[in-house]
């Protein structure tokens, strides 16, 4: 996946010789649905020469008074990198369909062919649900599933949903579809049952909670105390260190999988507690031990994402939070202070454990502000809008849907200098004041045929397409055709005999041999 889309990649020149002719395949972006990428001829005698023209192209969504503004001309529009204003060389207006979208279809192969092309219908843009129970409470996820069931049952005709759940892992639960049925069942899926998180434990945390007040009460030392205080902090960085990892690893998979589908995708993503930092405690004998910062990894996502085309619209699963000392669960957390005694002469100091709900409530809304803070610099980033402090979770989506499908696309061409591998920003304006702009902030200015450190690659892929439900990764688009040694079509072909490898010496059994074609789509 490259930040900067190439444009011309490859000029062939055909030499004249007689009776040959030679067609350039149409690029991956242009191909429709469900139709796989064709090679060119084997040996064909061309001459070739490379020539790169980088575009930058983004997606901007124009709202007023959170309706879509639409049939704006482009002289409206100034787009500029790092300050300086460049030309507008590209602009397309997507509008919402008005009739429903046709479902993909699947892809026409031959026999023992198999293809990464993946199936998305044709719509100016597709939308993804993921529902996060790595980051969500499981009453809260309880909440999105019967929320998002009730959406599907009044869907607008013709919206085109794919659904991934985040757990221990990425999973696609459906593909691209505009079938409410389909859609659904994949909510009522037991793959996409609410289950507790593998890494947030709130109980196991009150749990060490209470054992730090039992050790006051008990009179335990003050080391004592605050080396248990120590151990709480550190687990729950670590348990937090391992939530953003995770977290971070899946919308990278996600953009991978995406990158190849042309347009705009929409990532509706149902979480909750997933922070950007970890502010310092003073309370602790090293408050900055489980001190965090996770907006690097944020950032490098969210410009992953947007080099993709997919905008990211961020719900607060939670919905509408009171303080919890007004819920009628609230137990007080344990808030030790010194209390001096004086007997005999003498004066000994011991830590008693006195409840504060002020306390408690303001640790609450700092960390809720801290988390929604992460949510909305992630939405921001990547052209979406944040979902925050809201019930209602399924206007959420029809309101993510409805405003990621009319937007439009600007191209501009950086200078050829600027292919520097840094960061360069973005910004867009208007003629009209009042309009409010949704785009992606940046971009790297990677060259889009060389390795770069800000690609999707950072990760182990075999390991994650591997895996027994994960998204496809189509960065790279190809047809692999598998047959057997013996095949009648393989006839001609010059096979080595035996197993080959350096595991073949100690091999069982008679070996069964395969020979595999891979066809691989030069525009990728």
């Amino acid at each position: 996946m490259w930040l900067l889309l190439p444009v011309a990649i490859l000029v062939i020149v055909c030499l004249q010789i007689p009776g040959f002719a030679a067609q350039d395949p149409a690029p991956a972006s242009q191909l429709p649905a469900g139709q796989a990428p064709q090679a060119a001829l084997p040996g064909s005698p061309l001459d070739v020469l490379q020539a790169n023209a980088n575009l930058v192209l983004v997606d901007v969504v124009v709202t007023n008074r959170g309706r879509a503004v639409r049939d704006i001309d482009k002289t409206h529009f100034h787009v500029l990198a790092d300050g300086h204003e460049q030309a507008i060389v590209s602009f397309d207006e997507h509008k919402l369909a008005s009739v429903p979208t046709p479902t993909a279809k699947p892809l026409s192969l031959p026999p023992h062919t198999y293809s990464n092309a993946p199936m998305y219908p044709q719509a100016t843009a597709v939308n993804v649900l993921l529902l996060d129970g790595l980051n969500t409470p499981m009453a809260d996820q309880m909440y999105v599933r019967h929320q998002m069931l009730q959406y599907m049952g009044k869907i607008a005709p013709g919206t085109s949903m794919a659904i991934f759940t985040l757990s221990s892992r990425l999973r696609m639960i459906e593909g691209f579809t505009n079938n409410p049925a389909l859609l659904t069942k994949a909510v009522l899926n037991p793959k996409a049952t609410v289950q507790p998180s593998v890494v947030l434990d709130p109980e196991g945390n009150q749990a060490i909670d209470s054992l730090i007040g039992d050790m006051a009460a008990s009179g335990a030392s003050a080391d004592a105390i605050a080396g248990m205080q120590q151990f709480q902090a550190d687990i729950a960085a670590y348990q937090t260190d391992q939530r953003v990892q995770m977290t971070m690893d899946a919308l990278r998979q996600l953009a991978r999988y995406l990158s190849a589908i042309p347009g705009r995708k929409n990532l509706i993503w149902f979480s909750g507690s997933f922070p950007i930092s970890l502010d310092p405690d003073v309370t602790l004998q090293n408050p900055f031990q489980a001190m965090r910062d996770y907006s690097d990894q944020v950032r490098e996502t969210s410009e992953l994402l947007s080099a993709a085309r997919v905008a990211l619209y961020p719900v607060d699963a939670r919905g509408l939070m009171g303080l919890p000392t007004a819920s009628a669960s609230y137990t007080p957390s344990t808030n030790l202070v010194s209390s001096t005694s004086s007997k005999r002469g003498s004066s000994s100091s011991t830590m008693v454990n006195i409840p504060n709900p002020g306390k408690d409530n303001a640790k609450f809304m700092a960390q809720t502000m801290n988390e929604q803070a992460s949510m909305k610099a992630i939405a921001e980033q990547t052209g979406g809008k944040e979902y925050i402090n809201t019930n209602g979770l399924q206007e959420a989506v029809a309101s993510a849907v409805e405003n990621g499908g009319s937007y439009y696309t600007i191209g501009f061409v950086p200078p050829a200098k600027q292919l520097d591998g840094q960061f360069h920003k973005i910004q867009l304006r208007a003629d009209n004041g009042g309009w409010q702009l949704a785009y992606r902030r940046g971009y790297y200015a990677d060259f889009a045929d060389k390795p770069s450190a800000h690609n999707a690659g950072k990760t182990n892929l075999i390991m994650a397409a591997t895996l027994h439900g994960a998204p496809p990764a189509t960065q790279i688009l190809f047809e692999a055709r598998v047959l057997t040694a013996a095949d009648p079509l393989l006839k001609d072909r010059e096979l080595p005999d035996g197993p080959a490898g350096e595991l073949s010496a100690s091999q069982k059994g008679p070996p069964h041999r395969y020979a595999v074609d891979l066809v691989i789509d030069p525009h990728t």
